[in-house]
């Protein structure tokens, strides 16, 4: 599981303008429609072809718990490409995104501060520049790692410096033992 990457997934998710398919019939329906066939779907899915008939037909309403994450996991990553890609945009170039996280997160600073690590709860809105990053390094398939860097620089200048105003010795923060984590655009 990526946390990171599934909370910006769950961020652009939130930007959809009509709900995703529901029943597995209508996901099916959905993904023959978009890869133009039922062979592909069943390839894709790791099922046969004569099973995508099926539900396609509604013949198999119920699927297993773990083809139903998979159908809806295929269905999401492919819904309303052109708003995910708007939600995106705009939070990369006016908007930015805001982080909200329980995790512990401590810095490295020069000797005599107190940069021992302690846990944490901060809602902080990070700037578009930040956004981008995190978008851009998502669509490059970054790790979670990198991407938790990302975050991490975001609230380094954000929250510990306050644009420059304070700590400005900070050198790095670290953020590991995220609780919680959840992105809003």
């Amino acid at each position: 599981m990526s946390l990171f990457g599934d909370g910006l997934e769950a961020a652009v998710h939130k930007a959809f303008t009509r709900p995703a398919p529901k029943s597995a019939g209508a996901q099916m329906r959905y993904l023959v429609k978009q890869l133009k066939g039922t062979k592909q779907v069943a390839q894709m899915l790791r099922i046969s072809q004569r099973t995508v008939e099926r539900y396609v037909k509604n013949q198999i309403k119920k699927p297993r718990p773990e083809l139903a994450a998979r159908l809806e996991r295929e269905v999401k990553k492919r819904w309303q490409p052109q708003i995910r890609a708007k939600a995106r945009q705009k939070a990369a170039t006016t908007d930015g995104i805001v982080i909200d996280t329980r995790a512990r997160m401590g810095y490295t600073a020069p000797i005599g501060s107190t940069d021992e690590s302690r846990l944490r709860h901060l809602t902080v809105a990070l700037p578009p520049q930040y956004a981008a990053r995190l978008f851009d390094a998502q669509e490059a398939g970054a790790t979670d790692q990198q991407l938790q860097q990302i975050a991490a620089e975001g609230l380094k200048e954000v929250y510990f410096q306050d644009g420059g105003r304070r700590a400005g010795s900070l050198e790095e923060v670290h953020f590991t033992d995220i609780e919680h984590l959840e992105f809003e655009l």
